[in-house]
């Protein structure tokens, strides 16, 4: 399966028969340019504008915004219920995580996770491959307590989103706390393609580029 990242918590996920996911697509008042891209299933963690412009998304697909099991298209998802805020809720309302099976993969988008994980939110969200989480503070959980949800997950994979780069404007953390907290490395290409051989030995943390690409 193939990884690109799109910019905020935006990203293109790709299965090896050519099925697109595409998660928590973003109105471009964010700073980033939302590129041209075609999507079998989109996915929203939660109903703000840099999480569900649906419009910017091409294709017929298949919209994902609600917690429980889904199959479409081949490509189990499951939605799990969490909050934006450590509140539960009473600030920014709910935020739904999402993991999706693709080519044996368990992919875990975290959305705009605002807490660490109870007992049972870590037993629904299961085993997770590949973790995408926010990192940048503010409106999400900052790098620290990123750091305890993947102990919590323990993922083969961290890839971090939603933190301040020079396209957005939100108070938010950049990357750089995180990667330091963790010893992961940035790279200069904005996808990565994973097979089940690269969830093999240590956990990597792995920042992807940004690019825009029409």
């Amino acid at each position: 399966m193939n990884i690109k990242w799109l910019g905020h918590a935006c990203f293109k996920l790709t299965s090896e028969k050519g099925t697109v996911i595409v998660t928590d697509p973003f109105d471009e008042s964010v700073g980033y340019p939302m590129p041209n891209v075609k999507a079998d299933i989109v996915t929203s963690s939660h109903s703000h504008f840099d999480h569900n412009y649906f419009k910017a998304v091409k294709g017929n697909f298949d919209i994902v915004d609600t917690v429980g099991e889904h199959n479409i298209k081949g490509i189990n998802i499951k939605g799990v219920n969490t909050f934006h805020d450590d509140e539960h809720g009473a600030k920014r309302g709910k935020n739904i995580v999402f993991v999706f099976d693709i080519d044996g993969i368990r992919v875990c988008h975290m959305g705009d996770l605002g807490h660490v994980l109870t007992e049972k939110q870590v037993e629904e969200i299961g085993p997770v491959d590949v973790l995408l989480i926010p990192v940048g503070g503010y409106y999400t959980i900052d790098a620290k307590q990123a750091v305890e949800v993947m102990n919590q997950l323990k993922p083969k994979i961290t890839i971090p989103m939603h933190y301040k780069t020079e396209f957005i404007n939100f108070p938010i953390d950049t990357v750089d706390n995180f990667l330091e907290m963790t010893g992961g490395k940035k790279i200069l290409s904005t996808e990565i393609g994973i097979t089940k051989k690269d969830l093999e030995g240590e956990p990597k943390v792995i920042a992807l580029n940004y690019q825009y690409s029409v």
